[in-house]
């Protein structure tokens, strides 16, 4: 049993619960909501979650095929439906109408989904046809109700002249005689008129249902008839002439036939619906689970909560935890919640949690207490996949100010009632949340109790966290065995909370530091500092340069971890250009020799020719010289070997001054044909130098300086093109295009795709949003133009599904 028995309104659950009832569709589904409580049973927790975590997928993937409105609760008709002789009036059948209408698509809905893919919403809808099969019903006996009811009734809600023959009989009849009596009262109205006993404005009108003209009271004589009315002010009679008797009559008797028509009509409707309220109710029942089941999905998408691993036993290892209240607050002001990183598990399971005040030591507790009840109260949590959710058969919480005043208990004596329970009824599966531990007393008393208390609790293997500022308590933890430190990380330099939480090690509460911040005089301060005694001022003090000295290196670390990728990239490039200039060569060599062969088959073939040639003309004189020639001119055009071209030769002009970065320089030789090349960078008595595409370094006496070539000006400035570690240190793994026109997409698209290749990247993503698909679909073409594109694929539904696509290299 949880402690204390508001527990979900200490940790804001009721909050939630009213947000996932707004979300139902259905009052069957707000029913649901409003039963929402804590589990304690591992099997029907798992189904509850997986039930949700199914419809977030039916959701994202078939959404807009489920009706969103009328949902009619027809449940408070069904037990007078019950009683023979019972019907229900037209109106009601309305509701009805457009009530079974939804109901049957719904269940169609969910009838075909695929069982395999979503076992347990199928299985919930299943169980339902089953019973209905078993009690020799089936869901589409609907079907016939609706069209019956289509039949009877118009759009809004009136019966239909063509419900039945004797209901159109009489509706004509009586239309008929209506006709006439309006033309025979018409001649009344005209006649009055004329005798000035009525005024212009006057027309026909009904009296006690029956039709009847106006006419000014002192005129009611002049014709026979009876009065069945007159106005308020008595100045107007409202007269049935003595021959429209008759005819009113008639109206009146039809009317009542078509009402006693209209009753049977109602009474068939009734009677054939009412072997299916069994069936109707087990349904409603089915509308309100998948309606209820449907809204904590909608809650579970907006607030991104996710179905991690489950455990059934305790344990906690989540990764990016959010308190789901506290950051819809947050996002209201445009900022963003820092998510907490929590593990307790059976060697360290209860986490002692230190640092100033105001840096997020509370919120801390409450996102476990929240999260762990909103997961046994069958909801998706807000975490980053791969956390892992355990499972704990009671939550104790001690959090906030109990003072009760009727019985006469303090702030600090109701601490330590709950102390009281917690330690007679914690047990190995308990979780327990404790805030500000052993306050409220004289605190050398308070933190000795609160040890004690907390050794025993240990003892009993719970599970917890606990926020303290004792130092004894610190101490307490990194010794006894199951529990352990954490810290709310704290900026030592801005003296500014990062509520960020860091396990391992605990954390200085920064009194003085603050207090410093503030403008406390420093007199007062350092006062103080002397009354604590050196050995707290040095423990504080270690812990803050500790925490500092943390903050510094894992700022280096962030540093080199960038710098390191940077390498990695560069080395990854640097091989890959190799194995292209090994492969470049041996197309090369291989070439060439293709080339050779070609050549020596020319050159055979040619000789062959010409001695054959010889022998025909029977190696007379002239001709075997012309022939001879003929095969000189083959061998100098076809085998001429072309010597390549001698390099060129640096005028040594000297120029006076020391070289520098920029310099042009020859490397000293005795023939005077020195390499040339551009002075990048000077390291003492050294040189790097930059000749053609290589950097070498160069001993300063081995280089001259000469005049800088046109050429190797403008082929330096083009190697100095691309700046990889520049373009590395600005290339981002997503490209959001949303918002662009086409003929910008094609140009950013193709730059970002041709920086990715160049710098290898595996994986990266374009944000290119839903829409209409126009934006998606110019993306997706434009990549099928790269060959080095492996695979374009969606991203998960649950992080933007077909907003973006996932590009992954070959």
């Amino acid at each position: 049993m949880n402690y204390p028995e508001n527990i979900a309104e200490k940790l804001g659950f009721h909050q939630i619960k009213e947000h996932i009832q707004a979300a139902c569709l259905s009052p069957m589904g707000s029913e649901y909501a409003a039963k929402m409580k804590f589990s304690t049973r591992f099997p029907v927790v798992k189904q509850w979650v997986e039930q949700v975590n199914e419809m977030k997928q039916i959701m994202a993937e078939h959404g807009g095929e489920w009706p969103q409105q009328d949902y009619f609760d027809l449940r408070p008709w069904f037990a007078p439906l019950t009683l023979d002789g019972h019907y229900l009036a037209p109106e009601e059948w309305r509701d009805w109408h457009r009530g079974l209408d939804i109901l049957y698509q719904v269940i169609r809905f969910f009838a075909s989904i695929d069982g395999e893919k979503y076992p347990e919403i199928a299985k919930i809808t299943q169980n339902y046809l089953n019973k209905e099969e078993e009690q020799g019903s089936n869901f589409r006996q609907i079907i016939p109700i609706i069209q019956e009811l289509d039949r009877v009734f118009d759009i809004n809600g009136q019966i239909k002249e063509t419900a039945s023959a004797a209901l159109g009989d009489l509706r004509r009849k009586r239309f008929a005689e209506e006709q006439n009596l309006r033309k025979k009262l018409d001649s009344y109205i005209q006649q009055a008129y004329k005798e000035g006993w009525v005024s212009k404005d006057f027309s026909l009108t009904l009296r006690n249902g029956r039709m009847v003209i106006p006419l000014a009271a002192e005129h009611k004589r002049k014709i026979k008839g009876f009065v069945q009315d007159e106005s308020d002010t008595g100045k107007t009679v409202y007269l049935e002439p003595a021959d429209a008797l008759v005819l009113n009559n008639e109206i009146k008797s039809l009317e009542s036939a078509e009402r006693r028509e209209i009753i049977q009509i109602l009474s068939r409707l009734s009677d054939r619906v009412r072997p299916m309220v069994p069936m109707l109710s087990a349904w409603y029942q089915w509308i309100g689970i998948i309606d209820f089941v449907r809204a904590k999905a909608v809650w579970a998408i907006e607030h991104d909560a996710i179905l991690p691993h489950l455990k059934s036993s305790p344990w906690v290892d989540w990764t990016g935890a959010r308190h789901p209240i506290l950051e819809e607050s947050l996002a209201k002001i445009g900022k963003k919640i820092k998510a907490l990183d929590i593990t307790l598990d059976d060697q360290k399971r209860i986490m002692v949690v230190s640092g100033p005040n105001a840096g997020g030591k509370s919120v801390t507790l409450s996102t476990i207490g929240l999260l762990q009840y909103l997961f046994q109260a069958g909801c998706l949590v807000p975490l980053t996949e791969g956390s892992t959710m355990g499972f704990f058969d009671q939550i104790f919480l001690d959090m906030g100010d109990e003072q009760n005043l009727e019985n006469e208990l303090s702030t600090y004596s109701s601490h330590l009632s709950n102390m009281r329970y917690f330690l007679a009824h914690a047990q190995e599966k308990t979780l327990l949340l404790v805030d500000e531990f052993g306050t409220g007393t004289e605190p050398s008393l308070g933190g000795a109790i609160a040890e004690s208390i907390l050794e025993k609790l240990a003892d009993k293997g719970a599970y917890g966290a606990i926020n303290t500022h004792f130092g004894n308590l610190k101490s307490l933890a990194d010794r006894k065995q199951g529990l352990f430190n954490a810290a709310m990380r704290y900026d030592t330099t801005h003296l500014e909370p990062q509520f960020i939480l860091d396990m391992g090690k605990p954390g200085s509460s920064f009194a003085f530091e603050i207090a410093q911040k503030i403008g406390l005089p420093n007199q007062i301060i350092e006062n103080a500092r002397k009354k604590l005694g050196k050995s707290q001022v040095d423990f504080d003090k270690l812990l803050m340069e500790t925490e500092t000295e943390k903050q510094i290196w894992e700022a280096k670390n962030t540093s080199l971890a960038v710098q390191l990728a940077q390498a990695e990239s560069i080395k990854e490039q640097y091989a890959s250009l190799k194995n292209h200039l090994e492969e470049e060569q041996k197309r090369l060599l291989n070439q060439a020799k293709s080339e050779a062969k070609q050549l020596v088959k020319d050159a055979n073939q040619k000789i062959e020719q010409t001695i054959r040639e010889i022998k025909e003309q029977s190696a007379e004189k002239e001709v075997t010289k012309e022939i001879r020639k003929g095969l000189n001119e083959f061998s100098e055009k076809k085998l001429k070997v072309q010597a390549p071209a001698a390099p060129e030769k640096v005028q040594k002009a000297t120029i006076n001054g020391p070289i520098a970065v920029g310099s042009w320089v020859a490397i000293k030789q005795a023939d005077g044909e020195g390499a040339v090349g551009e002075v990048l960078e000077m390291k003492g008595k050294d040189a790097v130098v930059a000749l053609g595409g290589i950097r070498s370094t160069i001993k300063l006496n081995r280089l001259e300086q000469v005049k800088a070539p046109k050429a190797e000006k403008s082929t330096r400035a083009a190697m100095r093109g691309i700046d990889m570690n520049d373009r590395m240190a600005h290339f981002g793994l997503t490209l959001d295009v949303r918002g662009k026109r086409g003929e910008e997409v094609y140009v950013i698209l193709d730059q970002y795709m041709n920086d990715a290749l160049l710098l290898g990247v595996p994986e990266v993503r374009i944000l290119h949003g839903k829409g209409d698909g126009i934006l998606r679909n110019l993306v997706k073409e434009q990549l099928k133009r790269y060959r080095e594109v492996k695979l374009v694929q969606d991203e998960h539904a649950d992080r933007g599904g077909a907003g973006i696509s996932i590009v992954t290299f070959k």
